[in-house]
């Protein structure tokens, strides 16, 4: 069963890509890669803010990782 959790910020990493931060404190990217995979709203400040505290799987807790350092 996939563990979900909400969007609680974001930052950039190193090539510029969106991370989302997770409340469980993992952090996955977010891009939007069409036609793989269509996030449109990551492209805009907007778009990011409308997305906060939506939920997403968190294949880190899945696993059992630690929490990520930003």
């Amino acid at each position: 069963m996939s563990m979900k959790h909400s969007i609680v910020g974001y930052h950039k990493d190193e090539e510029d890509h969106w991370v989302a931060e997770l409340a469980c404190g993992h952090n996955q990217h977010v891009r939007n890669d069409p036609p793989l995979v269509s996030r449109p709203w990551v492209e805009s400040e907007f778009g990011r803010d409308s997305m906060l505290g939506h939920k997403l799987d968190c294949k880190k807790c899945d696993s059992d990782l630690p929490v990520d350092n930003k």
